[in-house]
């Protein structure tokens, strides 16, 4: 009877532990998932910044606002 709850006693906290590692694992995942969507947030701002730069150095962009600026 004794070896019987030794290892329903050893059961639990085999349990226990692997619950504790379970959660900390999927707290784990979670902010590494946070952080990539922050970072690419970032990428994404980034690569936005740069779209605009590029479209007004584009040429044609660029002489219209010249011409535009000459008008006036």
């Amino acid at each position: 009877m004794e070896d019987l709850s030794t290892i329903i006693v050893l059961l639990t906290i085999a349990v226990i532990l692997l619950s504790a590692v379970i959660v900390s694992l999927l707290v784990a995942v979670i902010v590494l998932v946070m952080r990539v969507n922050r970072i690419a947030k970032n990428i994404e701002q980034v690569s936005s910044n740069i779209a605009e730069a590029t479209e007004w150095l584009s040429p044609m962009k660029l002489f219209s606002n010249i011409i535009d600026l000459f008008r006036k």
